[in-house]
């Protein structure tokens, strides 16, 4: 039975104490780390969320002390009170590596069974057994210290935000389910039969009305959720930094998103980040990077050949530009040694999985480069290809043709693989703006253009002429930011006057019906005298993945869910009882099992 504190309050956090501590009485409190019995000495490294220290019980401790300290296992709970001292063998790698406590009394807090995997920095467990007890695996170092820095990102964005006049506000959780682009999770109402509210994607609604409302500078770190297919980067629920700015441009909010990222990097991580942040169009990223988030931090950018190739005798690069695509080649350099002949058909077969028909190559290993299509060349092709894409003795040339849509997102997933088998991508933090994105994309399932980002985007007053006859044309004010070829955020100015958010709607196919159903409140409110505006939100959770240098969004969410959206620690989603689905006149339709 746990033992109360009675004249046992902590004075300090375990990880706080220094050599300039030595002769003062502190009370510390934490976890047991281990323990070493040495007979007439015993220490034990407690730990807190602050780091360890060591406490040490010899022949003058009390015996009932002592006799505490030699029961005590990983794990256990104490409270411990004594007075600090030097240390005569120091250990340099911890901060408290200088002194220790000599304890005087001790209670023993809590015990505890011995843990199903050990608590320490880095560790083999599965992590699946880890998140069954992410309770326990939230104690080691790391995940800590990923939270802890997660914390100082928030803190930084409020008072960053706050400091420049935007006020805090939140809005709801349960929404009007509206199109945003994933599915919705979905809240039946108990109260209104039939009907459901649903958990915001975003509050891209609410913020825009906020402005109308007159607020305008808003900030929320809001909670968003979306029920689609998990990956690294991605989970169900999330965090944004969200906000939203009256009577602005996209060059205000671009401004005062730099600032915040300059300001945040420097407190958190005490690195300098150079403003203007670099940018680059869509169209500009795609054509050399073959994506809309590009890590910039190496080169293999990508080239165009086509004018070279496009009489050569070689059908698949003639037939993918008579049919308006092109060809198009990235050079790893200094990689024939790595990338193998067989190591390029791993390429190829990749390249097919993403939708390429193949992959050609040059690879120049002796004084003569081995060409896979040299047959069908002219004399001095070859020669023109390696010049123009800059190639020289011991690179490696991958082209790919088809049509664009295919050429370039494949040439850019094939750079980033290839770099990371190079291992040539540097650390660093490398950010980029992403702008004048297309207002629409085609979808050949549905023979219908979408809004790319959302239908409240306003497009460039130019392209406005084309909304009627080649919405192809039409891009749009909105902006990504990109960090290290992740996408943190996205944003855009948006529509405010009446009569052109109403012609967006009918670009996209909406009937007056849909756009009442859908949209009504907010199309409503423009006619209510509404301040020109534009936001963004910043992805929270990717933010602090990538300033704590992790892969994976797990790693800085303290109870995340895996890949098919369930929570191993609790055993969420699960089942409710048939009177609670009864209250809400819900009836479980059983799956059907596949022959």
């Amino acid at each position: 039975m746990a033992e109360f504190m009675t004249g046992m309050k902590r004075t300090d956090y375990c990880g706080d104490l220094r050599i300039g501590d030595v002769g003062r009485e502190v009370t510390v409190c934490g976890w047991v780390q281990r323990c070493r019995d040495l007979g007439q000495l015993i220490f034990i490294d407690l730990r807190d969320r602050t780091g360890i220290v060591q406490l040490a019980f010899n022949d003058k401790t009390d015996k009932e002390i002592f006799d505490k300290a030699f029961s005590c296992r990983s794990e256990f709970v104490l409270a411990a009170k004594g007075v600090v001292c030097e240390r005569s063998s120091k250990n340099s790698d911890i901060p408290t590596g200088d002194i220790e406590v000599v304890v005087s009394d001790m209670r023993v807090l809590s015990k505890a069974q011995t843990p199903p995997f050990e608590i320490v920095d880095d560790t083999n467990t599965n992590e699946e057994l880890r998140l069954k007890y992410r309770y326990l695996d939230l104690r080691r170092r790391p995940l800590l210290n990923n939270l802890m820095m997660r914390s100082k990102i928030a803190k930084v964005a409020r008072d960053y935000f706050h400091d420049n006049g935007f006020v805090e506000i939140e809005t709801p959780m349960m929404i009007k389910s509206t199109p945003e682009g994933a599915r919705d999770y979905l809240v039946p109402s108990r109260v209104h039969h039939g009907k459901f509210y649903a958990l915001p994607q975003s509050p891209q609604m609410y913020k825009q009305l906020l402005m109308i409302a007159g607020f305008d500078r808003y900030i929320q770190l809001a909670r968003c959720f979306r029920d689609e297919d998990l990956r690294a980067d991605r989970q169900p629920e999330f965090t944004q930094i969200d906000l939203e700015m009256s009577f602005v441009d996209v060059e205000d909010i671009l401004e005062m998103n730099e600032g915040f990222i300059q300001r945040l990097f420097k407190e958190v991580l005490n690195v300098d980040v150079e403003l203007p942040l670099p940018r680059l169009t869509y169209k500009d990223a795609m054509e050399r990077y073959g994506s809309d988030k590009p890590d910039t931090r190496f080169g293999m950018e990508i080239c165009d050949i086509s004018e070279l190739v496009k009489n050569c005798g070689f059908g698949v690069f003639t037939s993918a530009i008579e049919n308006g695509g092109s060809v198009r080649a990235i050079v790893a350099k200094d990689a024939a040694k790595t990338l193998t002949r067989k190591e390029i058909d791993k390429l190829t077969e990749y390249v097919k999985g993403i939708g390429a028909k193949g992959l050609a190559f040059v690879r120049w290993v002796d004084d003569e480069p081995t060409c896979a299509f040299a047959k069908f060349l002219g004399e001095g092709e070859l020669d023109a290809i390696l010049n123009k894409v800059g190639a020289q003795k011991g690179d490696v040339v991958l082209i790919v043709a088809d049509k664009n849509k295919v050429t370039l997102p494949v040439l850019g997933a094939l750079r980033l693989k290839v770099a990371k088998q190079l291992d040539i991508i540097p650390d660093g933090f490398n950010f980029l703006w992403i702008t004048e994105f297309p207002f629409f994309e085609y979808d050949e399932d549905t023979d219908s253009w979408l809004a790319m980002h959302h239908p409240f985007t306003m497009p460039m007053d130019e392209c406005i002429q084309y909304l009627d006859t080649d919405p192809g044309k039409v891009t749009a004010k909105a902006y990504d930011l990109v960090l290290n070829g992740t996408e943190l955020s996205s944003g855009s100015i948006r529509i405010t006057d009446y009569e052109l958010q109403q012609k967006m709607f009918q670009a996209l196919g909406l009937s007056d019906e849909e756009i009442e159903a859908k949209f009504g409140f907010l199309v409503e409110a423009y006619k209510y005298g509404a301040a020109p505006h534009g936001g963004m939100g910043i992805g929270l959770d990717r933010l602090a993945m990538i300033m704590t240098g992790n892969d994976s969004l797990r790693d800085v969410t303290a109870f995340p869910k895996v890949q098919n959206a369930s929570e191993l620690m609790s055993g969420a989603p699960n089942v409710v009882d048939e009177e609670q689905l009864q209250e809400l006149s819900i009836s479980i339709i059983p799956e059907k099992k596949e022959n």
